[in-house]
């Protein structure tokens, strides 16, 4: 059934196929929005299937041209946005959200997946000219295609983070990936050790890997710091690790994954035990855990480490469990939550409640009970206390 043609709005091009003449219109119209760059002297276009998307686009574009936030677009390609992008990040020009440089480890996991799942897919399209609907299309693949929810939400932070800056510079004037549907990402809770499984697993390890692997129970430290860490970061005597830098397994040593990274931590006294005899036994140069000119070899490690546990028949844990089984204990000391994101190495409090918060005391007849210990030891005996009802 055919319907009149009507006059488009002004600064919209209604455009009908070649067949559809006259008054009356037998196709589905697509819709070119415009808007004119007198900075530039050039104008600025952009196609939509639905009028309301095209009015939406050329309202926002007007008011990012009044604020001096449009330009004209690059004629550049996806692969050739994403490069420049990546480039832009190994020199450090371009940052996380958090303000901080991105990690050689994480620059190379985006370029990976760009040019595995990316660039295949829509590579070759403009990069101004990509939708909402493109990349949603692009999710929806991944996961016909059976791809892990971890790994179609990894494809789309490199997104982001690039049309993120995009939008910053005026380069697109809203963000395609925002209000993408990506499948939720439901990844089973960290194993955490107990005080006693975590001395169990300790005092079945041989005794050169025993300070490593208490490091990372005792102390927190992450795998690239615990490799990286020299003894020149270790103060036995005043009982403290200065973390200072990390570890990277093909750039070496880089700074730690944020600004809050670099940390002081308390040495406890079972780990300074461990380390007094990690410094006798290493001379107490270079790196404390591998040897004066190199750090250790994690597959090693674990390997020895999972032997030694299977043996004993004990549960296996990683490093980074390690550091959970730490945050743990440190909550079960009664250690603030403020004082462990500090320790840890969040960037903010919030990360460290985010993680650990269900560990920390909540439930009213513990948070009670914790108040009236407290008055117990502090409130002298001549005060009288409001008896309490049992």
């Amino acid at each position: 059934m055919s319907t009149s043609k009507r006059k488009a709005p002004e600064g919209i091009y209604v455009r009908h196929a070649k067949s559809c003449d006259g008054e009356r219109c037998t196709c589905e119209p697509t819709y070119q929005a415009h808007v004119w760059s007198g900075r530039e002297k050039k104008r600025i276009r952009q196609h939509f299937k639905s009028l309301s998307g095209a009015k939406q686009w050329r309202r926002e574009a007007l008011t990012a041209l009044d604020r001096g936030m449009l330009r004209a677009p690059s004629p550049q390609t996806l692969r050739e946005a994403a490069e420049g992008w990546l480039d832009a990040a190994r020199k450090g020009e371009v940052r996380n959200r958090s303000g901080d440089a991105y990690k050689p480890s994480a620059i190379r996991g985006y370029a990976d997946t760009l040019r595995l799942r990316v660039y295949p897919a829509i590579g070759d399209r403009r990069f101004t000219d990509l939708r909402r609907n493109d990349l949603q299309d692009l999710a929806d693949t991944l996961v016909g295609e059976g791809h892990a929810a971890s790994t179609v939400s990894c494809t789309f932070t490199a997104l982001r983070s690039m049309y993120r800056r995009a939008a910053n510079r005026g380069e697109v004037v809203v963000n395609p990936c925002d209000g993408i549907d990506l499948p939720a990402v439901r990844g089973g809770r960290d194993r955490i050790a107990d005080p006693q499984e975590a001395t169990a697993l300790l005092a079945a390890l041989p005794t050169e890997d025993r300070p490593l692997w208490a490091t990372a129970m005792y102390a927190g430290l992450r795998r690239g710091e615990l490799l990286a860490l020299d003894w020149e970061s270790v103060d036995l005597a005043s009982g403290t690790i200065d973390v200072v830098r990390s570890w990277d397994m093909i750039e070496g040593p880089i700074k730690p994954k944020s600004v809050k990274g670099t940390r002081r931590v308390p040495i406890a006294s079972d780990l300074r035990a461990l380390l007094v005899e990690q410094r006798l036994r290493t001379g107490g140069r270079g790196f404390v855990f591998g040897s004066e000119v190199s750090p250790f070899r994690p597959d090693d490690v674990r390997k020895r480490a999972d032997a030694a546990w299977k043996a004993a028949k004990l549960k296996r844990i990683t490093l980074h469990e390690c550091r959970h089984t730490y945050a743990s204990l440190m909550i079960a000391a009664g250690v603030n939550a403020k004082a462990l994101s500090t320790y840890m190495g969040h960037a903010n409090i919030a990360i460290t409640l985010d993680k650990y918060g269900h560990l920390f005391p909540g439930n009213e007849a513990e948070a009670a009970g914790l108040l009236d210990a407290y008055l117990d030891r502090v409130v002298t005996p001549t005060v009288t206390r409001t008896p309490q009802t049992r």
